[in-house]
């Protein structure tokens, strides 16, 4: 299986607005090839966001959730291109239920991308000597250990993370579904989430 580097993900996913998932699997049966990926996409009805992506996304909202009490906030600014979409209600419901879910799951950064480069050697360093005490074969371990990171990623960056509303549905396909309702790209800036008690960094 070819080895895909995470920039062409990124790059491919932000042509077609699908999925990073989506993406990926496009690259590997692609064998790298961009361009056959994106005719993959399109073909499964996952690109139908191509034209839009690119696309400026300077108007949105900054949405608030309070959970527990007072003990929980979170703060979150989701864009899109016209302040028209910013006011419907596939738009508002997708923030509020980003919101809810940024609370409960907790995630430490918005994409992939986000991560220092040394937390991910970190969790591979980790993860490798978990595998090798095994006595298992180097190209096992590296597959091993990949699959480990991927799990790292759907439990730790919002894009990835499974949404608490449906498991089955990550937050990055739940934006694109909404980018498809409204005709326009949306993206996620920034997030906070705040806990009593505790410091941020």
């Amino acid at each position: 299986m070819a080895t895909i580097p995470a920039q062409t993900v990124k790059q491919l996913r932000d042509k077609t607005g699908a999925g990073m998932m989506e993406c990926k699997a496009a690259l590997v049966e692609a064998n790298g090839d961009t361009e056959e990926a994106i005719i993959l996409l399109r073909k499964r009805g996952l690109a139908r966001a191509a034209k839009r992506a690119g696309r400026t996304t300077a108007q949105g909202v900054i949405g608030s959730y309070i959970h527990m009490a007072g003990k929980i906030g979170v703060l979150l600014e989701i864009n899109c291109e016209s302040d028209f979409v910013a006011r419907t209600d596939d738009f508002k419901n997708l923030v509020k239920e980003i919101s809810m879910h940024i609370a409960a799951a907790d995630p430490r950064w918005l994409s992939r991308e986000e991560i220092p480069a040394e937390t991910i050697e970190k969790e591979k360093s980790i993860y490798r000597a978990q595998v090798e005490s095994k006595g298992k074969p180097a190209a096992v371990i590296e597959k091993i250990v990949n699959g480990k990171l991927e799990s790292f990623y759907s439990q730790f960056v919002l894009l990835d993370q499974p949404s608490i509303r449906d498991t089955s549905v990550t937050i990055q396909k739940n934006i694109s579904q909404t980018a498809s309702k409204t005709g326009e790209n949306i993206t996620i800036s920034r997030f906070m989430r705040y806990r009593v008690g505790e410091t941020t960094e």
